[in-house]
């Protein structure tokens, strides 16, 4: 198949999508849509066109992660430490069952830390809409559940900080390096966020035709600054819109700006290309039936958690809102496969048992009313 073809269907995807999953009442959908439609087009890409994607798609991933910080209101530590310490438990609590499963597959101890880090994570990214969306949920327990996918995402980000250096280098002298580097990048985002507020505000207030692009642009920079020092630049982006105060101009939120660059492109992009990457021949084979079945115990011990150990909130289903994880699934893959410690089915197995779960605690999720407020659905075809 032609690369151009491909792309026809991609754009099509951009136009139909939004409207699919708002005629479905799924807007926490229309990511693992793309994600799919990737798939199922894997077998016709070449290689030229996957790693055009990819590193188009990494950039539509910076966006996703600065847009999730910036819907994001950190509370207070002290509101925000119990949240955390109860997650971590919760997380805890479905390690064994991960490390048996990743030793399973071929992972020592340090890439089934990783394992761990990934499939406990949360994508705020993925699941914020569904959780906009979610019925029935008084304004404190929705505030619960958000704090809690939070602090799912945060801690499987900095724990995959510290097992990326330890996993790629080994228990070397520079990796204390490296994680005290992430300490203090992370530490100066925050000293100097209200700073790096102002200058967005200054490029709404000053600029017309090319506000998109200074925005955009400005989000890059922090970025790449961060990735210099030592944080990753996806990381760096995250952190960047969760330190920021919600930025308006003009009754219009700063995330609005850049929605036709990034919810319209940009960040289908990375999901479509996150699926293109995925090898047919692991989907229909013993790694492909492990991660199938590894998604459904997962869910089936979280469900038995939050009904007979630690319940997160939300009713009966609510504990769905924390499974989408097939972003930091992606990057654990990518950390195992940069690594070269682990054989080629590993790397497979998290990012299907990711995409498994992701799907599956989507569509389990309840339905918002028909008459409800319509959600912010993550891409926009306007």
């Amino acid at each position: 198949m032609h690369p151009i073809e491909i792309l026809v269907f991609l754009i099509l995807l951009f136009m139909g999508v939004p409207d699919l999953c708002r005629w479905l009442r799924r807007p926490a959908l229309a990511y693992p849509i793309f994600v799919v439609g990737g798939l199922v087009f894997a077998p016709f890409a070449t290689p030229e066109l996957r790693i055009a994607l990819e590193q188009i798609g990494q950039l539509g991933f910076l966006l996703l992660l600065f847009e999730v910080g910036l819907e994001i209101e950190l509370p207070r530590f002290a509101i925000f430490r119990p949240v955390l310490m109860r997650s971590l438990g919760w997380a805890l609590l479905q390690y064994p069952v991960i490390l048996c499963l990743a030793h399973f597959v071929g992972l020592g101890l340090a890439g089934g830390v990783i394992a761990c880090a990934a499939l406990t994570g949360c994508s705020v990214g993925m699941g914020y809409a569904a959780w906009k969306s979610y019925p029935n949920l008084d304004d404190a327990s929705r505030e619960k559940i958000l704090h809690t996918m939070l602090a799912l995402e945060i801690a499987a980000i900095v724990l995959l900080s510290g097992e990326t250096a330890l996993y790629t280098r080994g228990l070397h002298p520079l990796v204390l390096l490296t994680l005290a580097g992430v300490g203090v990048v992370i530490y100066l985002i925050s000293r100097f966020a209200r700073r790096i507020e102002k200058v967005f505000e200054l490029i709404l207030q000053n600029t017309t035709h090319w506000r998109m692009h200074m925005i955009v642009l400005a989000v890059f920079v922090v970025c790449a600054l961060g990735q210099r020092f030592g944080l990753s630049s996806t990381k760096t982006a995250f952190f960047l819109g969760l330190f920021m105060s919600r930025i308006h101009h003009d009754g219009r939120d700063l995330e609005e700006f850049i929605a036709p660059i990034s919810r319209g492109f940009l960040i289908p992009v990375f999901f479509f290309a996150l699926g293109i990457q995925i090898d047919w021949s692991f989907l229909f084979s013993s790694v492909g039936l492990i991660a199938l079945g590894t998604a459904a115990l997962l869910l089936g011990w979280r469900m038995v958690i939050h009904r007979r150990i630690l319940p997160t909130g939300g009713g009966e289903r609510g504990f769905l809102l924390l499974c989408p994880n097939l972003t930091i699934a992606a990057l654990a893959s990518q950390i195992l496969i940069d690594g070269e410690h682990a054989n080629a089915a590993a790397p497979a197995w998290i990012v299907l048992t990711g995409l498994f779960m992701t799907v599956a605690a989507v569509l389990l999720l309840p339905r918002p009313p028909e008459d409800a407020a319509p959600a912010n659905q993550g891409i926009s075809n306007e």
